[in-house]
């Protein structure tokens, strides 16, 4: 595909009206509408701001290029726009902005559209096509000038893929190619969507190289992929490395390089400072022990801050644990529909479906925190991160495996958590303290160094501080609620449905239970203790409840990826399995387990208030029949009705209380 397709007159704007920034996004955005690239103007205008507010899209002399992918555009189109007087757009060197490209492209744009925008971009370092953009008064004129200098610039890479062959073949012959003396930098460059300013970056740093008599070879991580990817020979060989990225990308392949990591824009801006830094030696030596650290630190203004790393790492264990929570829980719901339906709980259904839930359930701990840990201090974090989470997750003597010095209780979900982050963290301090080792133990250091003391130290952690400190919280629970007694029904009912939602699994959610189906096993007749655990499953239904209810009434509040998770927490729900919540929970719990304590609070005093109980440890609302034999049908109706209204009392809380989340690029 060719850039004049997609470049269009309809879609050129020779003179804004706009006077300043907010203005001329909507005058541009009114034309996409009104030609049919648009779909939903609002939605569409959401995330050019959303990219703006991230870093501006003014890159500098005199261009600025608002740009998104996502379902609200029809067609991948540049916009071009230009003003004569200039525009206030924040821009980087603080200067004017004359001309606009506002780059659109569907969710679904396939690679010969991106490629065609890729080329445009590169196209604009080009400080001669710039000048004269400037001076065109026609959309042919601007269609003229792309169309020759694609042209040029399809004539430079031909003869450059044939220079490189040449040398290729020269050097499987044995010969020597003077290039090789050439000084060689590499480097990566990527955007946030992956659309103009990746490759943009890549052209200017091609080209200040060249003025240098350097050779500089460029990755990029765009919304094609990773394109002219770096080969351990060119790392090899190169003097230094250049990051040029807004995201994350592959770094411990430069391990022992000097390298620069800035924003993006850098490269486009300053290539020659980046280019210089690394030629004169002003650039650090990169130790992959300190991947995060290079990451979240470098010498540029925009450093994301101590949240964004935590939330970036958090989020890492979070979607590699959500496949477990969906299929485990799915598994174990179907199999509470087997049990009460199909012929209870020693058939063979219920008992491979159910095994088959628990034993995926089983992982979801340990690889959040596997996972959480690995995001910090990449593969060598992963072991100490798993057993971590492994010894988070279960109880003292299960499995014969004794996890903690004075316990009986797991230390449940956020235990895991703190597990991956101390993990993560003790092998970025292990690298560190072997960085200096001699070469020649270089190769015992991630086969033996690392595991070993990596084990030795998260054991002794979780085993002599973490665990304990949950097990402590578990007996103190444990022992209030005991003195509590069920003088005060509505009291207790509150209290326990209000501790399933605390933690989900861990001492809380574990001591609420353990109360409740301890009553009923001393005495399943009694009609408190069938109260107790109808309280204590409305509790633990509602998290997974008001979650389900948020990402479906509310989009906007939620990713993409949380969106997909809500849909499965319908049946998580209704089949009693608080754990649906924890990836959000996880991700958000500042306002993700507040609502959902007092959602189910609410939901708890319900079912003390009326009297509903559901003689049966666990099955949520597929049990509600049994609410019936307690007391009557109308109780089957309470039943639903406690769960109900806590759960949407969660999740208009949670919903109304967190904030629009910025909208995913890629959908």
């Amino acid at each position: 595909m060719r850039i004049k397709d997609i470049l269009s007159p309809e879609s050129m704007i020779m003179e804004l009206k706009a006077t300043n920034k907010e203005d001329a996004i909507k005058e541009m955005t009114d034309l996409e509408v009104a030609t049919d690239i648009v779909n939903d103007e609002d939605a569409f205008i959401k995330s050019i701001w959303d990219r703006e507010n991230e870093s501006t899209t003014g890159i500098g002399g005199g261009i600025a290029m608002p740009h998104a992918r996502n379902k609200s555009i029809n067609k991948a189109r540049v916009l071009f726009a230009k003003s004569k007087e200039g525009i206030d757009y924040n821009s980087l060197d603080g200067q004017p902005v004359h001309l606009f490209f506002m780059i659109t492209a569907p969710a679904g744009a396939d690679n010969t559209h991106l490629q065609a925008l890729a080329k445009l971009s590169g196209l604009l370092i080009d400080p001669d096509l710039v000048e004269k953009l400037k001076a065109t008064k026609t959309p042919e004129e601007v269609i003229d000038l792309f169309e020759k200098a694609e042209a040029k610039k399809d004539e430079e890479d031909k003869k450059a893929a044939e220079a490189k062959k040449a040398k290729e073949a020269a050097k499987a012959e044995g010969k020597n190619d003077d290039d090789d003396n050439k000084p060689l930098i590499v480097g990566v460059t990527a955007c946030i969507n992956g659309i103009a300013h990746t490759y943009m970056a890549q052209e200017a740093l091609i080209k200040e190289g060249k003025k240098r008599g350097i050779e500089v070879r460029i990755e990029t991580n765009g919304s094609e992929g990773v394109k002219d990817k770096l080969t351990p020979d060119e790392i090899k060989r190169a003097k230094g490395v250049i990051i040029a990225s807004d995201k994350k990308v592959d770094m411990p392949r430069f391990d022992g390089k000097p390298l620069v990591n800035h924003p993006v824009v850098d490269g486009i801006n300053k290539p020659g400072e980046l280019i210089a830094d690394i030629m004169d030696g002003k650039a650090d030596v990169y130790h992959a022990s300190a991947s995060d650290k290079s990451e979240e630190s470098s010498s540029s203004t925009e450093k994301p801050g101590v949240w964004a790393g935590i939330y970036k790492n958090l989020m890492n264990g979070i979607s590699h644990m959500l496949p477990f929570v969906i299929g485990g829980g799915i598994l174990m719901a179907i199999s509470f529909i087997v049990e009460n339906y199909g012929g209870g709980a020693k058939t063979p259904a219920f008992i491979f479906l159910n095994n088959a839930g628990n034993l995926a359930f089983a992982f979801m701990v340990p690889v959040l925190s596997a996972y959480i840990a690995e995001s910090i201090g990449d593969l060598p974090a992963l072991m100490p991160g798993f057993v971590g989470g492994y010894m988070a997750s279960i109880a003292n003597g299960q499995f014969q495996v004794n996890v903690q010095a004075h316990a009986t209780s797991p230390a449940g979900f956020l235990g895991g958590i703190a597990a991956g982050f101390i993990a993560g963290y003790l092998m970025v301090g292990l690298k560190k303290a072997f960085a200096n080792l001699p070469h020649s133990v270089e190769g015992m250091k991630p086969m033996l160094f690392y595991p070993i003391l990596g084990l030795l130290f998260i054991a002794a952690i979780m085993f002599y501080i973490i665990n304990p400190i949950f097990s402590g919280i578990n007996f103190a629970i444990t022992h209030f609620l005991n003195s509590m007694g069920t003088g005060n029904l509505v009291l207790l009912t509150t209290i326990l449905a209000g501790m399933m939602s605390i933690d989900m699994g861990g001492p809380f959610n574990k001591a609420a239970y353990v109360f409740a189906s301890g009553a009923f096993a001393n005495d399943p007749h009694s009609t408190t203790a069938a109260i107790l655990m109808a309280a204590v499953m409305v509790g633990g239904m509602v998290p997974p409840f008001a979650t389900a209810i948020g990402t479906t009434f509310f989009k906007n509040k939620y990713t993409v990826e949380e969106r997909r998770a809500g849909v499965s927490n319908w049946v998580l729900g209704f089949s009693f399995i608080t754990e649906g919540a924890i990836p959000f929970a996880a991700a958000d719990p500042g306002h993700v387990i507040p609502s959902c304590i007092i959602g189910s609070a609410v939901g708890g005093a319900l079912v003390g208030l009326w009297h509903v109980g559901v003689p049966a440890p666990h099955g949520g609302l597929w049990v509600s029949p049994l609410a019936g034999n307690i007391g009557g049908p109308m109780h089957i109706l309470y039943y639903f009705l406690a769960t109900i209204i806590g759960s949407i009392i969660a999740g208009l809380i949670m919903s109304f209380w967190k904030k629009n989340v910025k909208e995913d690029p890629n959908e």
